[in-house]
C-alpha cells in the first residue's frame, strides 16, 4: 500500500500540473451486464493503459493493458482485481494525507467488503490511526472482518451495531459499500471530520445522503469530468441545491497546492472518489517494474 499511496500521489500531481490525460469510464450493455472500458496516459512516467472489465451476474473480470508511452508497445496485460482494489484505497490514502485534519486518529467505515479492506490499508499510511470502527449488515462477516483487519493493521478494529455507531465523534468516516440508498446521514458526521465516499460510481445510487454533501466545506474528486458522469450523490445534491458543480475540485489540484483540501480544523471535508484510470495506470507501471526486476510473468508473442 504504501508503494501504490506514494504511485498514485504521483500520478495526481501530474494531473494538476496538467501533464496527464485521463478518459472516463464508458459503458455497454451485454445480454447479461455490462462492459466497462478507461483509459489514461502518464507520458512522463512512460506509460499508458486502459482497463477494461466486465460485470454481470456470474461476476467481474478485470485486465489492464499497459503500454509504453514513447512508442506505443504493449508491455503488459496484468490482472486487475486486486489492483484496482489496492489503487481505490491508495486514492483514498492520498486524500486524507492532504484533507484530513493532521491530528486525525479515529476512524469509521461503514462497509466490511473487499474494498474495505483497502480503504484502512491507505489511510493507515498516512496517519497514526489509533482505532477504528466498522459496521457491516451481515453480523458474522462484520465480525470477521474486524479480526483480520486488527491482525493486518495492527490497529484494533471494533465491530458496532449500526452505521451511525460507526462513524459518530470520528475524524475520519469511510462508506464502501454497494448501496443504491445513503448510509451515512449527514447529522451523525463530527466537526472537522474528513469523509472519504468510495462506494458508488454510478447516478442511479447514493452513499451518503444530501446534508453530507451540504455540510462539508470542501468537495474534492478525481475527476470532473467522469465524476459528473457517475456521481450520484453530488447529483442528488446538485438537484437540490446543496451543491454546486462548480465549487469541486480534482484531487489533482490539492495534491498541488493550487486548491486546499482543508483551511480550518472545524470544517467538515469530503472526497467522492470514483475510481479513475489515471489510478490503474500509475499502479500498473510500478507493478510492471517490480515483475520485470524479479523476473516475473509469461513472455506472449505478438509478432
Amino acid at each position: 500500500m504504501k508503494m501504490a499511496v506514494k504511485a498514485v500521489e504521483e500520478a495526481f500531481r501530474l494531473q494538476g500540473e496538467g501533464k496527464a490525460d485521463n478518459a472516463p469510464r464508458r459503458r455497454c450493455k451485454l445480454k447479461n451486464g455490462l462492459l466497462h472500458v478507461m483509459s489514461a496516459s502518464l507520458p512522463t512516467l512512460g506509460y499508458a493503459g486502459l482497463k477494461s472489465y466486465t460485470s454481470s451476474a456470474a461476476g467481474a473480470r478485470f485486465l489492464v493493458h499497459l503500454y509504453s508511452a514513447a512508442d506505443g508497445r504493449l508491455l503488459a496485460i496484468m490482472e486487475a482485481d486486486k489492483l484496482g482494489q489496492v489503487r481505490t484505497g491508495a486514492a483514498s490514502g492520498v486524500a486524507t494525507r492532504h484533507m484530513a485534519r493532521e491530528d486525525a486518529a479515529n476512524v469509521g467505515i461503514i462497509g466490511t467488503g473487499w474494498q474495505a479492506r483497502s480503504q484502512l490499508e491507505g489511510v493507515c499510511v498516512v496517519r497514526e490511526v489509533q482505532n477504528i470502527a466498522a459496521y457491516g449488515r451481515d453480523t458474522e462477516r462484520r465480525e470477521k472482518f474486524c479480526r483480520e483487519m486488527s491482525e493486518a493493521l495492527g490497529v484494533t478494529v471494533n465491530p458496532v451495531a449500526t452505521a451511525e455507531e460507526a462513524v459518530r465523534e470520528k475524524d475520519i468516516v469511510i462508506t464502501a459499500t454497494t448501496a443504491k440508498e445513503p448510509v451515512l446521514e449527514g447529522g451523525w458526521i463530527a466537526e472537522g471530520a474528513h469523509v472519504n465516499a468510495v462506494g458508488s460510481n454510478m447516478l442511479g445510487r447514493q452513499e451518503i445522503d444530501v446534508d453530507t454533501v451540504r455540510r462539508c466545506a470542501c468537495v474534492i474528486v478525481d475527476s470532473l469530468e467522469q465524476a459528473r458522469l457517475e456521481a450520484g450523490e453530488l447529483a442528488r445534491a446538485a438537484e437540490a441545491e446543496a451543491f454546486y458543480w462548480e465549487d469541486a475540485r480534482e484531487l489533482g489540484q490539492v495534491v498541488t497546492g493550487e486548491f486546499p483540501g482543508r483551511e480550518e480544523d472545524k470544517e467538515i471535508t469530503l472526497f467522492k472518489s470514483g475510481g479513475i484510470a489515471l489510478e490503474d495506470v500509475a499502479l500498473a507501471g510500478k507493478i510492471y517494474e517490480a515483475a520485470q526486476k524479479a523476473g516475473i510473468g509469461a513472455p506472449i508473442p505478438l509478432e
